[in-house]
């Protein structure tokens, strides 16, 4: 048998060759597998970079073709309620400043701070040994004064009265006794001497019937005596007023019903009229004072309903009507003050909590709103929008209404269910665009 060079080489080579790429006719199709998984492996690097290819042409061509994807806003039509927004804090009407009207110490303190209190109530007490003493005195003066007028009534005055009936009847006597002499002295048979002594006696007797007159006359009410025993009576009482009315200062009550919100006083403290020692805020309505920024001043109007809430509860709110507005700015802030009334204020409510108020200062029922922030040159007077339509954003001039919250109101320019552009995003007039619908944003 002959050895054909070369061909036991070849059959070698080509027995490899088949163990290498086994034949698709084995069973079960494993060969095929294998085969296809080492044919992609050879080619992995070139088709990854022909779908890295793919990917960037797709990045960077897409928005150039069909536009930059954009969240748009639409226009839809509900009721506006335009309203300014301000903070402040809980006020009484007024606070009732409680202080001493004498100077003391301080001896007792019944009450403590934000205990609610009615009128009448005891709130401080001070030292009262003094004033007691100064009524005992005065009690003791008026005494006197009330005995020596019951004299002039009970005792001089009758003596008086007496003294005067008693010299009419010596002038009587003295009248009779001077006509006899006169008579005896004209018929003879007296002398003069005589009708001198009766004339002396008359005139004597005269003179105490005026004195006794002018006693009575002094004693009896409207006199000097009476008058002046009256007076003293008068002045004696009103000092005893006086000194009882000093008493009564060293016990300071609550003038009317409230909450004391405030003690600056303890015991032993010495205490002047000027000091201020207590705060009362009286029981009834609150009031809300907050700061309203000067350029909303023109929407502001008495009577305006608001809600309000306190910062420590913001979940529960209340109505508040403006009540106050001040004539005056505070050139500061550039603000000005206003005071809003509550008719019903809840339990929670305390003074000088602080409080968000939004005041409703106008309402459009069943307008066409958009948010404020897709308007273009809001601030210019000359508002627009990139109006979005066939997927191409045009430039639409806008007529915008009352602005609030976040949001506007669109008079003219656009209709309901129109869509928009929002203002953040960088887009030329006529360009082409992907709309996609905003997510939903907070007023």
């Amino acid at each position: 048998m002959l050895d054909v060079p070369g061909s036991h080489q070849d059959e070698t080579r080509t027995l490899g060759r088949a163990n290498r790429y086994p034949s698709p006719n084995k069973a079960g199709g494993v060969l095929d597998w294998r085969a296809g998984f080492a044919a992609l492996w050879r080619w992995r690097f070139r088709a990854l970079t022909v779908l890295g290819a793919i990917a960037l042409f797709w990045y960077f061509a897409m928005p150039v073709l069909l536009g930059p994807v954009v969240n748009i806003d639409t226009l839809v039509r509900a009721d506006f309620v335009q309203s300014v927004v301000a903070s402040g804090r809980v006020e009484a009407p007024f606070r009732v400043n409680v202080g001493s009207q004498v100077t003391g110490v301080v001896v007792d303190i019944p009450v403590a701070e934000g205990q609610v209190v009615a009128a009448g109530d005891i709130l401080i007490r001070l030292d009262d040994r003094e004033a007691r003493a100064a009524v005992v005195q005065a009690e003791s003066a008026m005494a006197q004064a009330e005995a020596r007028l019951r004299q002039v009534r009970e005792l001089t005055l009758p003596s008086a009265e007496e003294s005067l009936g008693q010299a009419k009847a010596t002038l009587l006597n003295a009248e009779q006794i001077y006509d006899r002499a006169t008579k005896l002295l004209q018929n003879g048979a007296g002398t003069k001497v005589a009708v001198d002594e009766a004339t002396k006696s008359l005139d004597i007797a005269r003179a105490l019937v005026r004195n006794s007159e002018f006693q009575v006359f002094t004693n009896r009410p409207g006199g000097s005596d009476y008058v002046m025993a009256e007076t003293q009576v008068n002045q004696t009482r009103a000092s005893l007023a006086a000194v009882q009315s000093r008493l009564s200062y060293t016990v300071i009550k609550a003038p009317r019903d409230g909450v004391l919100i405030s003690r600056v006083v303890e015991r032993g403290n010495v205490v002047q009229p000027s000091n201020v020692l207590m705060k009362l805020s009286p029981v009834g309505e609150s009031q809300l004072v907050v700061q309203i920024d000067e350029k909303n001043l023109g929407l502001i109007a008495l009577g305006q309903k608001a809600l309000a809430s306190a910062d420590a509860f913001p979940a529960q709110v209340f109505a508040a009507e403006v009540a106050y507005i001040n004539p005056g700015i505070d050139l500061q802030r550039a603000s000005v003050e206003v005071k809003l009334r509550v008719p019903e204020a809840p339990a929670f409510l305390r003074q000088d909590m602080t409080i968000s108020v939004d005041i409703e200062v106008a309402t459009r029922p069943g307008a066409l709103v958009m948010p404020a922030a897709s308007i273009r040159g809001l601030s210019s007077g000359n508002p627009w929008v990139l109006k979005v339509d066939d997927n191409h954003a045009s430039r639409q001039p806008i007529k915008v209404g009352l602005v609030s919250g976040g949001k506007a109101e669109i008079l003219d320019g656009l209709g309901e269910g129109d869509i928009v552009v929002p203002a953040s995003y960088t887009v030329d007039n006529g360009a082409r665009i992907r709309a996609r619908v905003a997510p939903a944003r907070e007023p």
